[in-house]
């Protein structure tokens, strides 16, 4: 008879602020391997900075031909309001698909296995992913906008509105980081971590991030209507530019936000516990 040796798992119950160091030493873990691997950065922030100069040199003056801003802008300015909201979307669904490679790197790398005969809190690892990828979202964001801006896009929001605006950002971040989370820990490998998340960049196409849904044929207008970019986008659109906001979309922006972080944060958890404990 043949017995296998497993090595000792470290003891799961830890104060509160033992976690919490914890976390802090994993987000520090996440942030130094974005300055590791730049490339990967610049890649994901490049993408809809290439978006945004095609959307908006390319076809914005088609586009934006029957369109008019709240300020009076037309053509290729105007579009160029309408679709920076959409662009800042794509930015997040692009960054959350390094989070799903990592994540996934990590649990097929055995450093888990490692993790787990140390005294680190189970939910440490987690965080510190989510933590560190909404940085880099975060700091992603900022970057593209000021390309926008660059290119002469002019918000017209009060202080409540900006903080609206980045309060909704991190919190639909927030949330398809944990939905990446979730796909890293479900994948087999990394390159597979690297395709499940791309629908995710496709979504915005597929709303009102760069037409107006009411401009799709009747079965791609519904999907557009009813899929979680198409509030978040309208309601930071009115935010940015000072058009009208129904309250139907803004809690619907919210709702799917919460939904989505709530729905995959427990999944996730669920995930990462029973990969861990095999």
């Amino acid at each position: 008879m043949t017995t296998t040796s497993t090595a000792p798992e470290a003891p799961t119950g830890r104060p509160l602020v033992h976690s919490a160091a914890d976390s802090v030493t994993m987000v520090r873990r996440s942030l130094r391997r974005m300055l590791r691997y730049p490339s990967m950065t610049v890649l994901l922030v490049g993408m809809p900075v290439v978006f945004l100069l095609l959307f908006v040199f390319v076809f914005g003056g088609q586009l934006g031909s029957d369109m008019v801003t709240a300020t009076g802008g037309t053509g290729r300015s105007a579009y160029l309001a309408y679709v920076v909201p959409g662009i800042l979307l794509v930015t997040i669904a692009a960054a959350v698909q390094g989070t799903a490679i990592t994540v996934a790197m990590d649990m097929t790398s055995g450093i888990i296995a490692r993790f787990r005969t140390m005294d680190i809190g189970r939910t440490a690892v987690l965080s510190g992913h989510v933590i560190g990828s909404l940085v880099q979202t975060m700091l992603s964001l900022a970057v593209v906008f000021g390309v926008a801006v660059a290119l002469g896009f002019r918000p017209h929001a009060s202080a409540v509105e900006w903080i609206a605006t980045i309060g909704l950002l991190a919190l639909f971040a927030y949330a398809l980081i944990w939905l990446a989370v979730l796909l890293g820990l479900r994948a087999k490998s990394v390159e597979t971590a690297s395709n499940t998340p791309m629908f995710l960049t496709l979504l915005p196409f597929m709303g009102s991030s760069f037409v107006p849904a009411d401009s799709m044929p009747m079965g791609l207008r519904q999907f557009a209507e009813y899929q979680p970019f198409t509030p978040v986008t309208e309601t930071l659109r009115g935010l940015l530019t000072g058009s009208a906001i129904g309250t139907g979309t803004a809690v619907a922006a919210l709702a799917w936000s919460v939904g989505i972080a709530a729905v995959c944060l427990v999944a996730a958890q669920h995930s990462y516990s029973t990969r861990t404990n095999h």
